[in-house]
């Protein structure tokens, strides 16, 4: 529940400066009261049927949702916990839920505020690849990746 007098960008932040946990099943899903009072901490995130959570993000074109796509992907990659991504002409909607309860857990809501942190940050310009992610949230660090040699 946010503290008297906090800001939603506190309660975000408040979110967005925890760590995604694994899940290993056996808990009950949020929901009724529970789940409202973590929707209401992570602002233009829509809870659907008490299941998962949903968010549409605008760009102004096709290669800057692209990017976004990219980073987001490395921070749930980070965490441990995947949302499904859907891109378009100057759009992603970002769904998430806990697949191993089929349904959502406080882990939904730690990636949502994550993601909106990077947003705004991507949207500040202060992020502009993986590379410069920890510069926008220095919690956040991008794992390197063998790379392959194509044959």
């Amino acid at each position: 529940m946010p503290r008297f007098g906090a800001t939603m960008a506190q309660v975000m932040s408040d979110l967005a400066s925890k760590f995604c946990v694994p899940c290993r099943g056996g808990v009950p899903p949020l929901k009724g009261e529970e789940l409202a009072s973590f929707e209401k901490r992570v602002d233009g995130w829509s809870a659907i049927d008490e299941h998962h959570i949903t968010k549409l993000f605008k760009f102004t074109n096709f290669c800057e949702a692209l990017r976004f796509v990219n980073l987001v992907g490395e921070l749930a990659e980070e965490q441990g916990h995947h949302p499904d991504i859907y891109l378009a002409w100057g759009k992603v909607e970002i769904t998430t839920w806990t697949h191993k309860i089929n349904g959502l857990t406080e882990n939904d809501f730690i990636l949502a505020a994550k993601i909106d942190q990077l947003a705004t940050a991507f949207a500040d310009g202060k992020v502009q690849d993986s590379q410069k992610l920890t510069q926008a949230d220095p919690q956040v660090q991008p794992k390197k990746y063998a790379k392959t040699s194509q044959q």
